[in-house]
């Protein structure tokens, strides 16, 4: 059986996935190393909680996206006519 060709790196989920965990790391970061500021949240570490939570879905994503890879098909037919296509311009004559 031939390899089947998939999306890859162009694949949204990776990058949604790599977007939310690089927050994630970001948030979490600053949840260990920054002021917690917990007065103004009620007594909870929001960044490190928000940046753990990002982090998990971004990984998910990353995971889902290699686990149940989009397979691109090899033959695409071509398009006859579409008719959602716009027809070409017609120049216009004059000088305006």
């Amino acid at each position: 059986m031939a390899e089947k060709h998939t999306a890859g790196a162009f694949d949204i989920r990776n990058i949604i996935g790599l977007l939310l965990t690089i927050y994630g790391v970001i948030l979490t970061l600053m949840g260990f190393f920054a002021d917690a500021e917990t007065a103004k949240t009620g007594g909870v570490n929001a960044n490190l909680w928000a940046g753990l939570v990002l982090l998990v879905v971004g990984l998910g994503f990353i995971a889902w996206s290699r686990l149940r890879p989009v397979v691109v098909p090899e033959d695409v037919p071509p398009v006859e006519d579409d008719p959602t296509r716009p027809a070409p311009r017609k120049k216009q004559r004059g000088g305006h």
